[in-house]
């Protein structure tokens, strides 16, 4: 092989490697990572805003402005979720600025995740429009929670990345009632102290 050869070669090979390089560096800058440190361990959630991007929003600028700080996982069930990041240990429900546009069909048609335990979902109430801050951490594989066309479901925008165990520890809690709750309160209150984001 000619040396002119050899160098086009050694130029493509170096070529390729600052390209995916690159593209490595876009998809970390693209993919946040928050911390949460909690009374029963950490966990870290990696969020899609490729997927979900108003709703990956919406979360950052809630933690960007502490609100999750305080608050606890006030619903829990086994087999099921983990719900938090609405009230404080007082069961005081915290200000919310406006509702987020629901986007879990959209997610799904580019490949986002869906309802399956260790992914991270928003919360809501009946209106599918109605999503601020509260979110829930499924335990389960949870198909029926999946939008589809007939139902919008429920928006998947991230998923644990470490931590899983604390969120077992959680979701293993006993629970009774609490505050306005009838049931699913943990009866020790797991306490969310920070969310930072890492990454």
């Amino acid at each position: 092989m000619s040396f002119k050869k050899k160098a086009t070669l050694a130029l493509m090979a170096i070529a390729s490697t600052a390209i995916f390089s690159i593209a490595s560096n876009a998809q970390a800058e693209a993919s946040p990572q928050v911390r949460f440190a909690t009374s029963a361990g950490d966990f870290v959630v990696e969020l899609y805003p490729d997927k979900a991007p108003k709703t990956v929003e919406n979360f950052l600028q809630y933690v960007r402005d502490k609100h999750y700080d305080g608050t606890i996982f006030h619903r829990v069930i086994p087999n099921f979720m983990v719900q938090g990041g609405g009230f404080d240990l007082k069961y005081a429900q915290k200000a919310t600025r406006a509702p987020v546009v629901h986007e879990g069909r959209q997610a799904l048609e580019k490949g986002g995740p869906r309802n399956v335990s260790g992914t991270l979902a928003m919360a809501r109430t009946n209106d599918p429009q109605s999503a601020t801050a509260q979110f829930f951490i499924n335990v389960n594989d949870n198909s029926f929670l999946n939008p589809s066309a007939r139902d919008y479901g429920y928006t998947v925008f991230g998923q644990v990345v470490s931590g899983m165990a604390t969120i077992d520890k959680i979701k293993s809690t006993p629970t009774g009632s609490g505050g306005p709750f009838p049931s699913d309160v943990p009866k020790t209150p797991i306490l969310i102290n920070s969310a930072t984001l890492v990454k």
